[in-house]
C-alpha cells in the first residue's frame, strides 16, 4: 500500500514537473518574443512647420505666448533661465531659453535669446550667450498630433545612457531599492510590505519589484488572482535570468505609466519629462527627478497639474528616501527640497487638427500603412501652420453658429446641421497651411474640403474671363476695357432652351468687363463664354488645377460643375502665383525615429498661364473685394492686397468665397450635406467666415503686393467706351493691359495715343500706392515724338 502511494506521488510529481516545465517554456517564449522583437509600439508624430521670428514681426501674427505654451515652455519669474524650455515675460522684452531641435532641413542649437519689443512688434533679437544681433530664430515645430494604436499610448523612447543617474536613483529609492541585488522577486520586500499592511490594517505598500511591475505591464492583465501572481513571479525570474539589469531598467523606464494628456496615456520618463517639465530627460534636475519618480505609484493623485500640494509632498518623500539610502548628500537634499514646483504649461491634444491628419495619412506613400504609423515612431514634418489652423477652426465653427442665430431657417436637425469647410494654401508652394473639413470632427469625419464635390457657382467665373483674356493664336477675345452685352439670351440645349438670368432678375444692357465680373452678372458671362467657347474654358480650368469632370455645356460658364474646395483653392492659388501651378502637399519630410529622412516631398510647380493674363485676372478679383459682391471685406476695414470671388450655386444650395492675398489662399464653402436651398447669397453666408479668418490671421492689415509683370501696363481710359483717355476726355479711369492689347481708339475721337515708357504698378519696387503709377497720355510731345498706334 505504501509502495503504491509512493509510486503515485512520484508519478504526480513527474507529471506536475512536466506540466510546470511546459508552462515555463511557454512563458519563456513569450518573454523572448517581446524582448527580442519590437519592445514598444510608438505612435508616429506629426509636427507643424517651424515658426520663424524676425525683427519687425508683429507678435500677434505668430501668437508667441500661446505658441510657447503649446510647446510646453515654462514661465520663469527671472530672466536668469537655467535650462532650455523656459521663458520670462516683461513689457518691453521677452527672454527665452530655446530648445535645440533637429529638422530634416536644418538643426538648431539650444540658445538663450532676448526679444526687444516696440509695441506689438519685435524690434530686435539678440543671442544672450554671444551678445550678437540675430536676423531671425526658429522655434521648434509644434506637435500637431499622433497616429495612435488602439491603446492611445504616447512615449518618447530613451536609452539608459540618456537618463541622468539622479532619476535612476530616485526611481530605485522609491520603487525597488534592492533592484541591483535581487533575482526578479524580493522576499524581503514582500515580507516588509505584508507587515506594513498588517500594521496599518489596509493595503498601503506593494511587494512587487521593478521587474515584476514591468512583467505585469508587458504581459499580464490587472486581475488579482493567485494564478496571475505565480505567472508574474515566474516570468520575472525568467526575465532576470535572460537579460542584464541595464536592459530591464531601460525597458521599465520607457514603459511605466506616468499620467494622461486628455485621452492619451503618457508612458516612459522621456515623454513624461517633456510633458511635465518641457525639457528632455537628460536636462532634469534633482527636484524634477524626485517629482517624476513620485508619480509612479499614482500619477492621477500626485499630478503637479491637478494636485500640486500632493505632488510636492510626494517629491519630498522621495528626496528623504534618497537621503536615507545614501543616494544624495544633505546639501543636495536641502537645495532640492527648497526648490519651488517648476513645471511646464499644461498642454492638451490638438483636437482641431484631425481633418488634416486624416488628409495627411491619405497623402503618405502606401508603404507607410496604418501598422507602420501606429508602431514605428515615425516623425512627419507637415506643412500645417498651427496658428492658422486654430484660427480657421474657430472662424468656421463660430461663423456657422452665428448664421444659425441670425437665420433660424438654417438650423437643421442634429444629423443634418448646416456645414462648411475652410482650406488654406500657400500659393508659391502648394503647402496646405490649414484644413477644417467640417464644423465638428466628432460628429462627422467626412472631409468636405477634399471629399465633397459641390456646384462651384459663380466661383467658376474667373476661368471664363481668363479664357477671354488669354491670347491664343491671335488677339484675346476681350481686354479689361471691353464691354459685354447683359441682355436676354436663349440657348438651345439637349434638354430644351436655356435662358439664364441674373441674381437680381434684371438685365443691365451694355456693361464693362469689370462691372460684369464685380457684380457677378450671369447673362454677360454666358455671352462671353459663347464667344470664347466652352472647350477653352475647360482647358483653362484644367491648367489652373481643376481635376473633377467638367461637362462642356453652356451652363458651365455659371459654375455648373461639381468641384472640391481644395481643387478650387489650387486653381485660385495658380492665379495668385502668377500663372504657376504648384502641386498640393501636406508634408515636407518623413523621418524615422532616429531622424533619418525616409521620404521628402519636394515642392513642384509648373507654369500654366501667361503671367500677364494671370495678373489681369488678379486685378479683376481685387475689384470684387473693392467694389463688388465681396465689398464687405473692405467695409470691415481690411487693408492691403486682397482678391477673391463669391459663388452661389443654383437655388443657393452652395455658398463659396475663394480669396487670396500674396501669401495665402483661403476657400470657404457653406451648405448642407444633403443639398437644400439656403435662400441667401454667398456674400451673406461664406464671406463673413472668410473675413473673420483673414482678420484674425493678419490683424486686418495684409502685407505685401501682387507683383505686376513687365508685360502689363496701366493706361487711362474712357470707362464708357474703353478708348484711351487723352487731354479733354471728360471721364477717365486707369486700366491694365498686356503689351500689344492697348486700345487704338481715343477719347476725344481722332486723337493720337502714344505709348511711351509707362511706369508699371509694382509697389514692391517703391510704387506711389497700391495701384502703382500712371503716365498721362495725349501730350503734344508724345504725339510728336512717340510711337503712333
Amino acid at each position: 500500500m505504501l509502495r503504491a502511494l509512493l509510486i503515485s506521488a512520484a508519478l504526480l510529481a513527474f507529471g506536475a514537473g512536466i506540466l510546470a516545465a511546459r508552462t515555463l517554456v511557454g512563458l519563456d517564449r513569450i518573454v523572448r518574443n517581446r524582448f527580442e522583437g519590437r519592445l514598444f509600439q510608438v505612435a508616429s508624430r506629426v509636427y507643424s512647420a517651424p515658426t520663424m521670428l524676425t525683427a519687425g514681426l508683429d507678435l500677434a501674427r505668430v501668437d508667441l505666448r500661446n505658441a510657447l505654451h503649446r510647446l510646453g515652455y515654462r514661465d520663469e519669474s527671472s530672466a536668469e533661465i537655467a535650462s532650455p524650455g523656459g521663458v520670462h515675460w516683461e513689457s518691453r522684452r521677452v527672454v527665452a531659453y530655446l530648445r535645440a531641435f533637429e529638422h530634416p532641413s536644418r538643426a538648431e542649437p539650444a540658445r538663450r535669446i532676448e526679444l526687444r519689443l516696440a509695441g506689438k512688434q519685435i524690434e530686435s533679437i539678440r543671442d544672450l550667450d554671444t551678445a550678437r544681433e540675430l536676423a531671425g530664430v526658429l522655434l521648434e515645430p509644434e506637435l500637431v498630433g499622433s497616429y495612435f494604436g488602439p491603446h492611445r499610448e504616447q512615449r518618447e523612447p530613451v536609452r539608459l545612457g540618456q537618463v541622468p543617474r539622479l532619476l535612476i536613483d530616485a526611481v530605485l529609492a522609491v520603487e525597488d531599492q534592492r533592484f541591483e541585488a535581487h533575482p526578479g522577486i524580493d522576499p524581503w520586500r514582500i515580507f516588509g510590505a505584508a507587515w506594513a499592511n498588517l500594521v496599518a490594517g489596509e493595503v498601503r505598500q506593494g511587494g512587487s519589484t521593478l521587474t515584476q511591475q514591468l512583467v505585469k505591464n508587458f504581459f499580464l492583465t490587472p486581475e488579482r488572482s493567485l494564478e496571475r501572481k505565480l505567472k508574474e513571479a515566474a516570468m520575472s525570474l525568467l526575465v532576470e535570468a535572460r537579460y542584464e539589469k541595464p536592459a530591464i531598467l531601460e525597458a521599465y523606464l520607457n514603459e511605466i505609466y506616468l499620467g494622461q494628456r486628455g485621452p492619451t496615456s503618457i508612458h516612459g520618463v522621456g515623454e513624461a519629462s517633456l510633458f511635465y517639465f518641457g525639457k528632455p530627460v537628460r536636462s532634469l534636475r534633482l527636484e524634477d527627478a524626485a517629482l517624476l519618480a513620485g508619480l509612479i505609484s499614482s500619477p492621477g493623485n500626485h499630478s503637479p497639474f491637478t494636485h500640486p500640494e500632493d505632488a510636492l509632498a510626494r517629491r519630498d518623500l522621495v528626496l528623504q528616501l534618497m537621503l536615507d539610502q545614501g543616494r544624495i548628500d544633505a546639501a543636495a537634499y536641502a537645495a532640492a527640497r527648497a526648490a519651488p514646483l517648476s513645471i511646464a504649461t499644461r498642454t492638451t491634444e490638438q483636437r482641431e487638427t484631425r481633418y488634416f491628419l486624416d488628409a495627411l495619412r491619405s497623402q503618405l506613400p502606401d508603404v507607410y500603412d496604418e501598422k507602420a504609423l501606429e508602431g514605428e515612431g515615425l516623425r512627419i514634418y507637415s506643412t500645417l501652420d498651427l496658428r492658422l489652423q486654430q484660427i480657421a477652426t474657430e472662424a468656421l465653427r463660430e461663423g456657422l453658429e452665428n448664421l444659425e442665430k441670425k437665420q433660424p431657417k438654417l438650423r437643421g436637425s442634429p444629423k443634418g446641421r448646416l456645414q462648411g469647410c475652410l482650406v488654406v494654401l500657400r500659393p508659391q508652394t502648394g503647402d496646405v497651411l490649414a484644413l477644417v473639413g467640417g464644423r465638428e470632427y466628432g460628429e462627422s469625419q467626412f472631409d468636405r474640403c477634399l471629399q465633397a464635390r459641390r456646384s462651384a457657382g459663380s466661383a467658376f467665373k474667373p476661368f471664363v474671363y481668363v479664357a477671354g483674356l488669354e491670347a491664343q493664336r491671335g488677339a484675346p477675345v476681350i481686354t479689361l476695357a471691353s464691354t459685354l452685352e447683359d441682355t436676354p439670351i436663349s440657348i438651345k440645349t439637349s434638354s430644351g432652351n436655356w435662358s439664364p438670368v441674373n441674381y437680381d432678375h434684371k438685365f443691365h444692357g451694355r456693361v464693362g468687363v469689370r462691372h460684369a465680373f464685380e457684380k457677378s452678372l450671369n447673362v454677360a458671362t454666358v455671352r462671353l463664354a459663347r464667344e470664347v467657347g466652352t472647350e477653352r474654358i475647360v482647358d483653362v480650368a484644367r491648367r489652373l488645377g481643376i481635376e473633377s469632370p467638367l461637362d462642356p455645356v453652356p451652363a458651365l460658364a455659371l459654375g455648373a460643375a461639381d468641384v472640391t474646395p481644395l481643387e478650387l483653392a489650387r486653381a485660385y492659388a495658380t492665379l495668385a502665383n502668377g500663372g504657376v501651378r504648384s502641386t498640393v502637399r501636406f508634408f515636407e519630410d518623413l523621418a524615422d525615429a532616429s531622424g533619418r529622412t525616409l521620404e521628402r516631398s519636394k515642392a513642384r510647380s509648373e507654369s500654366v498661364l501667361d503671367p500677364g493674363t494671370s495678373y489681369l485676372a488678379v486685378s479683376l478679383l481685387q475689384g470684387v473685394v473693392d467694389r463688388g459682391t465681396a465689398h464687405a471685406v473692405r467695409d470691415a476695414g481690411i487693408t492691403g492686397p486682397v482678391a477673391g470671388k463669391t459663388g452661389t450655386s443654383d437655388e443657393s444650395k452652395d455658398a463659396w468665397f475663394a480669396g487670396f492675398t500674396p501669401e495665402l489662399v483661403a476657400v470657404v464653402w457653406v451648405g448642407f450635406d444633403q443639398p437644400r436651398g439656403m435662400k441667401l447669397p454667398a456674400a451673406s453666408l461664406a464671406v463673413p467666415i472668410w473675413l473673420r479668418f483673414l482678420r484674425d490671421a493678419t490683424g486686418g492689415a495684409v502685407p505685401g503686393a501682387f507683383e505686376v509683370p513687365s508685360t502689363v501696363h496701366r493706361i487711362e481710359i474712357d470707362p464708357s467706351s474703353g478708348a484711351v483717355a487723352l487731354a479733354g476726355c471728360p471721364r477717365r479711369e486707369q486700366e491694365y493691359f498686356i503689351e500689344g492689347t492697348e486700345p487704338r481708339a481715343t477719347c476725344p475721337e481722332g486723337g493720337w495715343f502714344v505709348r511711351g515708357e509707362e511706369q508699371r504698378d509694382d509697389s514692391a519696387r517703391g510704387g506711389d500706392d497700391a495701384h502703382g503709377k500712371t503716365r498721362p497720355h495725349g501730350g503734344w510731345l508724345d504725339r510728336l515724338f512717340g510711337r503712333l498706334f
